[in-house]
């Protein structure tokens, strides 16, 4: 078999276009070239997420950001919010950072609400919070401006945000949300290889690293900081990912922001029809659902249809198509199917073609 095509939540797809910018030929991370990369994109960066901040491009899975965020903001006691398997390891990643931390649980394919945090916050005991925006494992999406809406309550409490799989999908207003830090690894929504994090950080969140004596030097969020203001990254960058991200960048401004994000609504849309027309439901709380997956319910809650997911996925998988079988805890009760991206009406509905043979195969 060939080139099986991704529609799991990620690795996504990867363009031709993209690749080819990827083995672009080698430049000096300390020489003009990349200097001049870089500041050709940093507007292009701010005005993704709508910030007048810096943005920075981090060599490393989005978890080497997420951990450097615990040590460079958390100096007393961290709120780490959690609602599915990627934003349960928060509490984990705290801890093993040395940093006393509390875990506000909700049940898998609940939100995170904002009278949940503040009913925490108001204890005065912490001075940062963590939140998974787009908790992939369950295709749930807490309601960010929401919950960033406390940071006026709070503004001594530094709000981390996990973008992973939403930022480019979705607007994000990092200067109107109040938020300090914002991240995301390239290989979900961004439909780049992994191996790339773009995060940014309100100056807040640089003062209050500034104070920190134990924050590292890889993820320094000053040295970030230092560096980006001369269009540099603090150790050798991967040079293959920001020239694909320089193109993708083209690629997302070439197509339009609005137009971007109305073709992620339109194409999870089209996701949802497909599995209401097998009788299947989704699986988080109604309102709350992913834009960038759906995962579907398929047995974990009560009502809607049950299939063998396994073989659902190697039916598909057989038609060169690769969707995910259910993540930790919800593996087989649940299966997911990603849109992020580069996807299109018509790739989405080659996908469709493939899983409505192989429903008809079960």
């Amino acid at each position: 078999m060939g080139h099986v095509k991704l529609h799991i939540p990620g690795p996504v797809e990867v363009s031709k276009k993209t690749f080819g910018a990827f083995c672009s030929p080698m430049i000096g991370h300390r020489g003009q070239g990349f200097k001049d990369l870089y500041a050709k994109m940093q507007p292009q960066l701010q005005q993704l997420l709508d910030t007048k901040q810096l943005v920075n491009l981090s060599t490393s899975s989005a978890w080497g950001v997420m951990e450097g965020a615990i040590r460079n903001l958390v100096s007393k006691k961290v709120l780490n919010c959690m609602c599915g398997a990627f934003s349960d390891k928060w509490l984990d990643v705290s801890q093993r950072c040395g940093k006393q931390a509390e875990a506000l649980q909700v049940p898998w394919g609940s939100p995170i609400r904002a009278e949940q945090i503040d009913a925490r916050l108001r204890t005065g005991q912490f001075d940062a919070l963590t939140l998974i925006h787009n908790e992939t494992s369950t295709g749930t999406m807490s309601p960010l401006g929401e919950i960033a809406a406390l940071k006026a309550k709070y503004p001594d409490v530094m709000f981390i945000v996990d973008a992973v799989s939403s930022m480019s999908a979705v607007p994000l207003k990092f200067d109107e949300l109040g938020i300090d830090v914002l991240l995301a690894g390239t290989q979900k929504a961004f439909a780049l290889p992994p191996g790339l994090t773009v995060f940014t950080c309100s100056e807040a969140a640089l003062e209050r690293a500034g104070t920190l004596k134990d924050r590292g030097y890889y993820f320094d969020f000053v040295e970030f900081q230092k560096n980006a203001e001369l269009s540099m990254t603090p150790s050798t960058p991967s040079i293959g990912h920001v020239y694909a991200l320089a193109s993708k960048l083209e690629d997302f401004f070439a197509e339009g922001l609005e137009i971007r994000y109305e073709r992620h609504r339109r194409t999870n849309q089209m996701t949802r029809d497909w599995a209401a027309r097998h009788g299947f439901k989704l699986f988080p709380e109604a309102g709350f659902e992913s834009i960038t997956l759906c995962c579907i319910n398929n047995g974990a809650r009560t009502g809607g249809r049950v299939v063998d997911a396994t073989k659902l996925q190697k039916l598909v998988k057989d038609q060169g198509f690769l969707i995910d079988g259910g993540y930790g805890k919800i593996k087989g009760t649940t299966f997911r199917i990603s849109n992020m991206g580069d996807e299109t009406d018509l790739s989405m509905n080659l996908l469709f073609a493939a899983l409505d043979n192989a429903m008809g195969q079960l």
